[in-house]
């Protein structure tokens, strides 16, 4: 085990984190039932992945991948939304969450589409919908660039090439200014100060997925920082991501661009114009979120996803 991670222990007992998402969804103006997900882990090849399993067996497969320094609960309230009517699955990508971190410290598109074969292959997943937040995003788009034929859908959440120079530097200051801190009262002030668009009352508890309290009584995050910190081949990464989306036209399914409304790092031009790259795109607003959508407004945002579903995947 690497240093700055720790065995897996949950974050709140299984009373506290329903009692966490009913308040999550009465927050969000969702009436759902409320049910846990399932935690499961896979091991691969110098990688271990945790995720959430909603149900429900036998629907169509949804698999939603965070953004940086998120984590898998940042879709819990979309995938209480929708788990009745798709089996969706919610990955810690590596270096995050209760996921592994990498030994060799490589973050690359590559090596996080490398993560999503072997967990879909591992699965036996196919004509699944792929989501993607900002980073996860990215790492969405890199698979379908390659494997549009499995895909039945494809959704990027505030997430395009304009996106690498436009406001990326106030989230990873964020996050590096919030990697070790004294209490979580200061990591909560940190983050409503962040984005004051988040409920203190929910923050208290959904903290606790991204960070750990070591034995000095420091509160740590549990993102392996190094994915920005001297990153090798960052410009190349950049560059070839762009070379990337300047042949979106290859991504045969259909594609949704979402823009939050109030995004300081994704404009609506961009969004729009991004999403006619595609040869199949589509583009979608949600009000009142920032960049975190999913987090921000996530019952217009699931609304705005199982409509595009319902237009262009064929009814069973």
């Amino acid at each position: 085990m690497m240093e700055g991670q720790q065995a897996a222990k949950p974050a709140m007992q299984p009373d506290e984190e329903l009692e966490h998402l009913a308040l999550a969804a009465r927050i969000s103006g969702v009436d759902v039932e409320i049910v846990l997900p399932a935690s499961h882990e896979i091991a691969m090849a110098r990688m271990r992945l945790h995720y959430l399993d909603w149900g429900t067996v036998g629907r169509r497969p949804i698999v939603f991948l965070h953004g940086a320094a998120l984590n898998a609960h940042t879709w819990d309230v979309v995938c209480l939304m929708l788990r009745q009517e798709h089996h969706c699955y919610a990955i810690d990508q590596r270096g995050h969450g209760e996921s592994a971190w990498a030994e060799d410290a490589d973050y690359s598109g590559d090596a996080h589409c490398r993560d999503i074969e072997g967990f879909v292959d591992s699965l036996g997943l196919d004509q699944f919908v792929l989501v993607g937040h900002s980073m996860g995003g990215f790492n969405a788009f890199n698979y379908a660039f390659h494997h549009s034929h499995r895909l039945a859908a494809l959704v990027l959440v505030d997430a395009g090439p304009s996106m690498l120079t436009k406001g990326a530097r106030r989230i990873v200051d964020f996050v590096t200014q919030t990697a070790e801190l004294d209490s979580l009262e200061e990591v909560i002030e940190k983050a409503i100060a962040f984005n004051p668009r988040r409920d203190p009352r929910l923050l208290r508890r959904s903290l606790l997925h991204n960070f750990r309290q070591n034995h000095a009584g420091k509160w740590l995050r549990k993102t392996d920082l190094r994915m920005w910190q001297g990153a090798p081949n960052r410009e190349q990464e950049r560059k070839r991501l762009e070379e990337r989306f300047r042949q979106a036209a290859r991504v045969s399914c259909p594609t949704l661009i979402v823009r939050g409304g109030l995004s300081d790092v994704f404009t609506t031009e961009d969004a729009q114009k991004l999403a006619t790259d595609f040869s199949d795109g589509h583009y979608a607003q949600v009000g009142d979120a920032g960049h975190t959508v999913q987090g921000d407004n996530p019952r217009v945002f699931a609304q705005v996803l199982s409509q595009f579903l319902g237009k262009v995947l064929p009814s069973s």
